[in-house]
């Protein structure tokens, strides 16, 4: 069977700057990955990052290096994990292979991934953008009503201000918080009495990834997540005794296929699970939701800060998400 490739570039505008500690930006450039067979068409969408040293024109070369292979017709998810390294590339490709199967084969996704149900219906956080305490504070009581809130911090000293003001903006609400290793060991360790006395339920990756050993040296009664420290299965081993959980997301695992072993095996040496994303389209949030389904924490905003969507995209009702119809994806 021959598979026609086509891979191009969409940016789509965000409804305001998005801040981290790293940056900031005005809109999202992804990558669209489509395969068809002349009837059934599956598609992926890839975000590149930056931090793990991807474009979207570094992501197209290195899905265009295969298209020879993937146009014959002989190239399956399986080889793909040898094939290619985990990264936006690759979860393109993964996803649009998985769509193309499940179409082909009239069976949904969570099936041929040999999951035990249907995806549901999950909650998702909302995530405010790193920025002046007042305009946090404004967009917490703006967002006061949501379950999950997640804080960008990233810029030490500034940082406690900003989780006092939200925490007194949405006095109800859970709060997590995401230095995207914006932290040094001594400003980590100042805040954080001060992070529990606030009531925050988790602190994800708080020093930089080639820093954690040094969280052994900080008591912490809060969770820990990894998340610019654990790619793919092999991030886990170092990763014991220093977070009780990690952050699947599909542009660093490399697909769908290597997140649902990921999830699998971060759980069978004790972690606990939060799936993510990079800053996608309804596309790249779809097949995050069938691992979203047992995770702990679910972090697939991305769709509610873009200004536009795809076609057919997921519902969102508030912080609900439903699953995907088939014409999104899966």
């Amino acid at each position: 069977m021959s598979i026609q490739l086509r891979v191009h570039t969409e940016a789509f505008g965000l409804k305001q700057a998005f801040v981290i500690s790293r940056g900031s930006r005005a809109e999202q450039v992804v990558v669209h990955v489509e395969l068809s067979d002349g009837v059934h068409i599956g598609q992926g969408e890839a975000v590149p990052s930056a931090r793990y040293g991807e474009t979207a024109n570094l992501v197209t070369i290195a899905i265009e290096a295969h298209r020879r292979r993937i146009e014959s017709g002989r190239l399956d998810r399986r080889d793909l994990l040898e094939l290619m390294p985990a990264g936006a590339a690759r979860n393109a490709l993964d996803c649009a292979l998985l769509d193309l199967e499940a179409k082909r084969l009239g069976r949904p996704a969570w099936q041929l991934l040999g999951l035990d149900r249907a995806p549901a219906p999950v909650t998702t956080a909302f995530t405010l953008s790193l920025g002046p305490t007042e305009q946090m504070a404004e967009e917490a009581a703006n967002n006061a009503w949501r379950p999950l809130l997640k804080i960008k911090l990233g810029e030490g000293d500034l940082d406690l201000a900003r989780v006092e003001a939200v925490r007194k903006a949405a006095p109800r609400t859970e709060i997590i918080v995401d230095a995207n290793e914006g932290w040094d060991l001594q400003e980590f360790r100042a805040m954080l009495p001060d992070l529990e006395r606030l009531g925050v339920a988790m602190i994800e990756q708080p020093l930089p990834a080639n820093d954690d050993d040094r969280l052994r040296e900080i008591p912490c009664s809060i969770t820990l997540c990894a998340d610019e420290s654990c790619h793919d299965r092999r991030s886990l081993n170092r990763l014991v005794g220093l977070y009780d959980m990690v952050n699947i997301k599909l542009d660093k695992a490399g697909g769908l296929t290597e997140g649902v072993a990921l999830q699998r095996a971060a759980r069978r040496q004790g972690f606990d699970v939060m799936v993510g994303c990079m800053l996608g389209t309804s596309l790249a949030m779809a097949p995050a939701m069938l691992l979203a389904q047992d995770a702990r924490y679910v972090d697939l905003d991305g769709p509610l800060l873009l200004s536009d969507d795809r076609e057919n995209p997921l519902a969102i009702d508030g912080s609900t998400i439903a699953p995907p119809v088939a014409a999104l994806w899966g």
